[in-house]
């Protein structure tokens, strides 16, 4: 990147009670290096040593996602260059060792060197709420499961009169749902039977809690998720959850990529030069954000079962050689390409009302 004649590249290394700053003027060269809370007055303190150094080219921030969070927020608000930066280099602590200092100053020639360029995430819009509600949903459902899985554990264990008369019901759900309504007597809990029908309502009922739970804010997620990106959801086989898992991979700051590849190698849905010498071939990505990759997956599936195009797409291909698990490779890149597409003109719709 071209850098200014006079001025100062920060850097932060993020923690939960504090950040780490390190100052570097445009050649590279050491100015200073700070502490600061990780609260309001401690954001604003670091920002204005910062500018005590001369006007802020560029900031780079570790976990701009995690304890970077506020900060990155802070510094964007203030109209600084904000740049994520990911973990440092394994090298760099071999030779170098490992320290708040050492991160923080890593971070900022990360940034001065040009090998970091992604700006950070605005997570101050609606994208934001999305991904919060998110978070929730999933951790909801996390419990479900595995509230489930235990119910189902106990009734396999259970005296076997209260397992007849749970048998007859199809799902776990179901099963659930009786085991809700059961009525153990207090006074016996000491019996098999009574403990039994008291643990399984006790499940039952934390199932049919979740259950709620998750209702609830899946109708959340549908309402923000079709103000934000209502034409990406009307794509085939694009639900609300794809949608907003592929909106939190992007963020409300799309246009920090600078191209469809650039989203599409973000998803892991791009293949990566893999040369050496006489050997020229492309190998898969088996980094970036794997939900998103997940959620490319899913709509893939859902076009070859539903979709007559997918289908007559996947016919050819074979025809041509190519095996099913390549011709999926193919179809997620195409399907990242045509939603990242889609999300930019339905982000560029909401920045332009707001």
């Amino acid at each position: 990147m071209a850098h200014a004649s006079t001025g100062v590249i920060g850097g932060f290394d993020c923690h939960a009670d504090t950040h780490t700053a390190v100052a570097l003027d445009p050649l590279g060269r050491r100015l200073d290096t700070a502490t600061f809370d990780a609260t309001g007055d401690g954001y604003r303190q670091a920002l204005g040593w910062l500018q005590s150094f001369g006007p802020v080219i560029a900031v780079g921030v570790e976990s701009t996602g995690g304890y970077g969070a506020a900060l990155a927020r802070h510094l964007l608000e203030a109209r600084v260059r904000v740049i994520e930066i990911n973990q440092p280099h394994p090298h760099t602590r071999a030779r170098r060792g490992k320290s708040d200092p050492i991160d923080a100053e890593a971070a900022a020639r990360k940034v001065l060197s040009g090998e970091a360029t992604g700006a950070a995430k605005d997570t101050t819009g609606i994208v934001e709420a999305i991904r919060q509600l998110t978070v929730a949903r999933e951790g909801a459902v996390k419990a479900r499961s595995a509230a489930l899985c235990q119910l189902g554990d106990l009734i396999v264990t259970a005296p076997t009169q209260l397992r007849e008369q749970l048998d007859p019901q199809n799902t776990l759900q179901a099963k659930a749902s009786v085991c809700a309504r059961l009525r153990p007597k207090g006074a016996n809990i000491d019996d098999p039977t009574q403990a039994a029908k008291a643990a399984l309502r006790s499940v039952g009922r934390r199932i049919k809690t979740l259950t709620v739970e998750i209702d609830e804010l899946t109708g959340e997620l549908d309402g923000l998720v079709a103000i934000a990106a209502p034409t990406t959801i009307t794509q085939f086989g694009v639900g609300t959850c794809h949608a907003a898992t592929l909106l939190l991979a992007a963020g409300e700051n799309i246009d920090r990529f600078t191209s469809e590849a650039a989203f599409a190698h973000l998803c892991a849905a791009a293949p990566i030069p893999a040369s050496s010498g006489r050997t020229s071939r492309h190998r898969l990505n088996y980094a970036g954000n794997r939900q998103a990759n997940r959620a490319l997956y899913m709509v893939v599936i859902v076009r070859l079962r539903y979709c007559d195009e997918t289908k007559a797409y996947v016919r050819r291909r074979l025809a041509d050689g190519r095996t099913k698990k390549e011709i999926i490779r193919c179809l997620k890149r195409y399907v990242a390409r045509q939603l990242f597409r889609t999300l930019r003109a339905d982000l560029a719709t909401l920045a332009a009302r707001s």
